[in-house]
């Protein structure tokens, strides 16, 4: 049998009689990490512009803008959840690397499109080429479960996390700079990093899963959206988790309001935005690469997880409370230890799995996260909507609303995690 250090081999690299499993798994994490990293990049140098380029086009009326950026959301989730349970399989049955070099090349042409649109029109085509092809997360979570051993995929999770943190410090800030010379220079920057990481990939990135632990046949019955959540069923444990993960990611969704509220509550430039994104991820970063690793050595990935919910709880009742500027700050770094939660969660789930399974279950991940994004863009863009109204008022009711999910989560965890520590 080969071990999961043992699966992966630079193609065309001669490794010497010496070499060790564990270098050739860390050159692995390691071009993984790259690609992550590059794709976030991508990602977070769009978030301070977006929403403003949607302002634009709407005509400058914040509540119509945050309900068209709404319905964008779930679009993109619509695609998502249709289009990564079949990736996800694809990607058992013929390896990791192609599924990441398609969704790379289609990250690039979606950035072209939105660069160029006219109107709502063409950014709402540009969301759905990104939904289709944006599939980088399943693919590197099944990629990490390869080439990782069980007790040290917390860890290896973590990457995921990090790569998100550091995308998060790098891309608001540079979407940021580049704003000053137009909303539409952040989308052809987005686009070329895309390209770039396409063609990084296409020389030096790896396979991860060998012929011989990849699926036999291609398992059409769970590559429809629902079918792929027939995986989460097959544990008590791993469905008590999705459940966890479901309510989590719609409390995520909230996100999608950040840019329209700071511009409404504090009347900051894209530029603002972009600084205060790159705190989360350096907060991110942080707790990903150092936090994760410390936490679930001292205190095991139950209590990391249940850390996680708590303090990202905490965080979105100081954001929607927050008298100023000075609190709101406060706010960000409490929501950043969300980062403990993903990490550990994936690794629980993971456990309860097969390897050749584990794409499998990066794809039914990802359909919850998609079933959350068909949920929560609209549902926190019209809480958002509807409480800036005049006599109302009150712009932090999704953060409220957010708080109130996440500690719904903590409530399931508790018991479902408490009998599988037991086991």
């Amino acid at each position: 049998m080969i071990e999961p250090d043992e699966t992966v081999l630079l193609e065309g690299a001669e490794l010497r009689p010496d070499a060790r499993p564990l270098r050739r798994r860390r050159a692995a994490l390691t071009f993984i990490f790259v690609t992550i990293v590059i794709d976030m990049l991508s990602f977070g140098i769009l978030i301070p512009v977006l929403s403003p380029l949607i302002l634009k086009l709407a005509g400058g009326q914040v509540a119509e803008a945050t309900r068209v950026g709404g319905v964008f959301g779930t679009v993109f989730a619509l695609m998502q959840f249709v289009f990564s349970p079949l990736l996800g399989i694809l990607s058992d049955r013929f390896g990791r690397r192609p599924v990441i070099l398609i969704s790379n090349f289609g990250l690039a042409i979606d950035s072209v499109v939105m660069a160029l649109a006219p109107n709502l029109a063409w950014l709402f085509a540009g969301r759905i080429i990104a939904g289709i092809t944006a599939a980088n997360m399943v693919t590197a979570g099944a990629y990490i479960a390869d080439v990782t051993p069980i007790e040290k995929r917390a860890a290896g999770f973590g990457i995921i996390g990090a790569a998100f943190g550091i995308g998060f410090i790098a891309g608001p800030a540079l979407g940021g700079f580049a704003a000053s010379y137009g909303l539409r220079a952040p989308f052809w920057l987005a686009a070329a990093l895309c390209l770039m990481n396409a063609i990084y990939g296409l020389f030096v990135l790896p396979e991860s899963l060998p012929p011989e632990k990849r699926s036999a046949k291609l398992a059409w019955g769970r590559a429809n959206p629902l079918g792929s959540l027939k995986l989460l069923r097959s544990h008590h444990e791993l469905f008590g988790l999705a459940a966890v993960n479901l309510i989590a990611y719609v409390a995520y969704q909230s996100f999608g309001i950040y840019v329209f509220y700071t511009i409404f509550r504090f009347g900051w430039t894209p530029q603002m935005n972009g600084l205060s994104l790159a705190l989360v991820g350096v907060v991110s970063v942080l707790v990903s690469m150092v936090l994760v690793k410390v936490a679930v050595a001292r205190f095991g990935e139950r209590t990391t997880l249940l850390l996680g919910l708590g303090f990202a709880a905490l965080g979105f009742i100081v954001w929607a409370l927050a008298p100023n500027v000075g609190f709101f700050w406060l706010g960000i770094v409490l929501v950043s230890l969300w980062g403990l939660m993903t990490p550990a969660s994936q690794s629980l789930m993971s456990r309860r799995v097969q390897p050749s399974e584990q794409g499998e279950l990066q794809g039914a991940i990802n359909s919850l996260r998609s079933i959350a994004t068909l949920i929560g863009p609209i549902l926190f863009a019209w809480v958002f909507a509807a409480f800036i109204a005049p006599g109302r008022q009150l712009p932090g009711a999704p953060w409220l609303l957010a708080a109130f999910l996440l500690i719904a989560a903590l409530a399931v965890a508790l018991p479902v995690t408490r009998q599988g520590a037991r086991q």
